[in-house]
């Protein structure tokens, strides 16, 4: 008996090996089969060894693998030239959206000091609704009862919150209130709205060239949407400069206007708000400009991502006005984590 005889490969391993090759060859290598997994909501890659990925807000290491750094260059190389763009020593780091909405962000050595680096936001097929966001638990059936008379009520709404803690699906939920019969204008970094309105114009940045020419900022549409007859203006995030112009066209008769922002309480995202200001060069009292954001911004929404993975609404509150030098503000709902039979229930209080 030869030991040393080859056995067959049985039908299983062949349609596995050329699902390999042609992900290889046609698709994104490795991760190919995390892309077509639609549980899957983010795609981390750390260098050739370790991948992991978010599912229902968890984040997992998969098996998934590149045989070495070459092999996740040549896949970065791919998925970088598929959006028009090159990385390289000279330009290391790349931000884009994918033909299918994800948003990807690469970076290599020498800025990756471990091994070239890459994050994948999947783009959400399903759209979510405020029926999904009552059914995961996220928010109240009061409070989601408030938001839509906020948002066709046309309250300029800002939603706060963490990297990850569903601040544009938010939005997405929230534009889905604006009446089918208004304008809309929405203003991204990388488009993801999937706003269902007849009536929408969708404007997408657009970064420099490798000659460092040619960026369309967020802060260039806000002010050009301004031309186009908009009734309701959507930012996809706030981050610099284009505060200043958001605020403007908030008090100057764009009520309805919704946007989000990086900041992990409603507090803490006027201060920001008033931060931006200053990054733009603005030279005002800090009273006037406080009373500004105070007459442009009539709620703030904060989202959450808690330990358990999920994403939960935490706060509504409503801007009142100025005392003095401050803002004020009262928080119309809460969620309370209280144990009823031995269960965790969240409760809004008015």
């Amino acid at each position: 008996m030869n030991d040393d005889k080859t056995h067959p490969i049985s039908l299983e391993g062949r349609k596995r090996v050329i699902k390999q090759i042609e992900d290889e060859v046609f698709g994104l290598g490795p991760l190919e089969p995390l892309l077509n997994d639609r549980s899957v909501s983010d795609i981390l890659v750390n260098g050739p060894q370790n991948v992991y990925v978010e599912r229902f807000g968890k984040l997992e290491r998969t098996p998934h693998t590149f045989l070495d750094e070459k092999h996740l260059r040549n896949i970065i190389d791919r998925i970088v030239s598929q959006v028009g763009r090159r990385i390289d020593e000279a330009s290391p780091m790349v931000d884009a959206r994918l033909k299918d909405g994800s948003r990807v962000n690469a970076i290599i050595q020498p800025l990756a000091i471990d091994g070239a680096s890459v994050s994948i936001r999947r783009f959400a097929v399903d759209r979510l609704t405020m029926d999904n966001m009552l059914g995961f638990n996220s928010l109240s059936p009061e409070m989601a009862k408030f938001v839509e008379a906020a948002v066709t009520g046309e309250l300029n709404i800002l939603i706060s919150g963490g990297t990850g803690s569903g601040k544009t699906t938010t939005l997405n939920i929230f534009s889905g209130f604006i009446p089918s019969n208004k304008r809309i204008v929405t203003i991204e970094d990388s488009a993801e709205l999937q706003l269902q309105q007849p009536h929408v114009v969708r404007l997408e940045t657009r970064p420099a060239n490798l000659e460092g020419k040619g960026e369309i900022t967020q802060r260039d549409l806000v002010k050009n949407s301004l031309r186009m007859r908009p009734d309701r203006i959507v930012i996809g995030e706030v981050r610099g400069a284009e505060a200043v112009d958001m605020l403007s066209a908030m008090n100057t008769g764009h009520d309805g206007s919704l946007a989000t922002i990086h900041a992990n309480t409603p507090r803490d995202a006027l201060s920001r708000v008033e931060n931006m200001f200053a990054m733009a060069g603005w030279n005002m009292t800090a009273k006037n400009l406080r009373s500004q954001i105070a007459s442009a911004i009539h709620v703030v929404v904060q989202m959450e991502r808690q330990e358990d993975g999920k994403r939960r609404m935490v706060s509504i509150c409503e801007i009142n006005g100025m005392e003095g030098d401050v803002i004020t503000m009262s928080e119309i709902f809460k969620f309370r984590v209280v144990v009823l039979m031995r269960r965790v229930i969240f409760l809004a209080n008015i």
